[in-house]
């Protein structure tokens, strides 16, 4: 005779049989980013470097465009077949990657400026009202949102804490506050106050979270309390997001200086300045093993030494630089609000290629192997690859 036990159990493995093992199916279409090719998060890592580990040819054409309806500020990410933006109307998309067509979308009934992440198979992603919402990035749906009230203008990030037992997600807002939310469900975890707004994305390095804000500081804090660790003044605010490679921090800021900030000393390494052209920095650098990559408001994109923050090479665009470059291998990725999207040798600031769009572009490029991903005020996110 069988028990009621093996029965049940029975029962439910025909089931997964005739459904087709739909658990394991929805396994397969939900893989671990973080181990896949993809781009989650508007400067490529945890670390915001500006890296991508990707291979791009000079020999570049559009593959498709995609029409939003209004001006996009916000990058792109992409994880899952799908490149995933906003636009200012506050509508989030999940575009396919092969042939730009519509996935899903999500209105948000709010402004959005900021980037979204991609955090396993969920988007985070803040609005200009202070909503901070969770959406499945297979289908869309929300998972969970906060409400901070306040303007979230810069990306979130990430962090694993009790060696991967839980994971937050971490963003600023226009109320001065760094907040950390639980990923899973939304529930506060910390959160760390300052003096003035927070515009960009926080970086990290798994142990300590630094970012900066209109205050003038660059802020130190540990990941896992948010604790204070200490602050370093910065020289003037800052509008982008730094990056932390190697115990330093590289941020531009309003004074038109680019500086780098050791961490665990918190004091200036070096300060670097065109006094001939220079202007504003509202673009985040893109930290290669021996040089540092910045656009600037004076139209120019900057190439500094890592080391010393000597000058290198810059490249003159039409119109100011607020997007933040993409180094892919040899080559750099670039927009300007000239409307253009820019290919650069890294070494010497050579041209390589250049496409104009035609409208201003704010937001930066999404970087995977053979392909750019970028949106334009004009409303469309465009993709560029290799010729076919």
């Amino acid at each position: 005779m069988i028990s009621s036990k093996t029965l049940i159990a029975y029962i439910l493995i025909v089931s997964c049989l005739l459904a087709g093992c739909s658990e394991t199916e929805d396994s397969a279409q939900r893989p671990d980013s973080r181990n896949e090719t993809f781009w989650p998060i508007f400067r490529g890592d945890n670390n915001l470097s500006g890296v991508a580990d990707a291979r791009i040819t000079g020999d570049l054409s559009l593959l498709w465009s995609f029409q939003t309806g209004a001006p996009i500020v916000s990058s792109a990410v992409i994880a899952y077949g799908s490149a995933y933006s906003a636009s200012t109307d506050g509508i989030i998309f999940a575009i396919d990657l092969e042939d730009g067509t519509e996935k899903w979308r999500f209105d948000t009934k709010d402004d959005i400026e900021a980037s979204p992440i991609i955090l396993d198979s969920t988007l985070y992603i803040g609005t200009l009202s202070g909503t901070f919402l969770a959406l499945d990035a297979v289908t869309g749906l929300l998972q969970w949102q906060q409400e901070i009230d306040a303007d979230i203008m810069g990306s979130a990030n990430w962090v694993s804490l009790d060696e991967g037992e839980r994971t937050i997600v971490m963003v600023g807002s226009y109320d001065n506050v760094m907040y950390a939310f639980n990923a899973a469900n939304g529930d506060s975890v910390w959160s760390y106050q300052t003096d003035y707004y927070i515009n960009g994305a926080p970086a990290t390095d798994g142990h300590a979270v630094v970012f900066g804000g209109c205050d003038e500081m660059l802020h130190i804090v540990s990941v896992s309390d948010g604790a204070k660790i200490g602050e370093v003044h910065a020289g003037s605010y800052i509008a982008g997001s730094a990056a932390l490679v190697d115990n330093r921090a590289y941020l531009g800021h309003y004074g038109g200086k680019m500086v780098c900030i050791d961490i665990e000393a918190q004091e200036l390494v070096w300060e670097y300045e065109d006094e001939e052209s220079g202007a504003e920095f509202f673009s985040s650098p893109a930290v290669g093993d021996t040089h540092i990559y910045i656009g600037s408001r004076d139209n120019y994109l900057h190439c500094v030494d890592r080391e010393s923050g000597e000058f290198v090479w810059k490249f003159q665009t039409r119109d100011e630089i607020d997007s933040s470059p993409v180094l892919a291998g040899d080559k750099l990725v670039f927009a300007s609000t000239d409307g253009r999207l820019y290919l650069l040798d890294s070494a010497d600031g050579t041209e390589l290629w250049s496409y104009e769009i035609g409208a201003p572009i704010l937001g930066s490029p999404a970087v995977i192997d053979g392909m750019i991903v970028i949106g334009a005020e004009d409303g469309s996110i465009y993709a560029f690859g290799e010729n076919r």
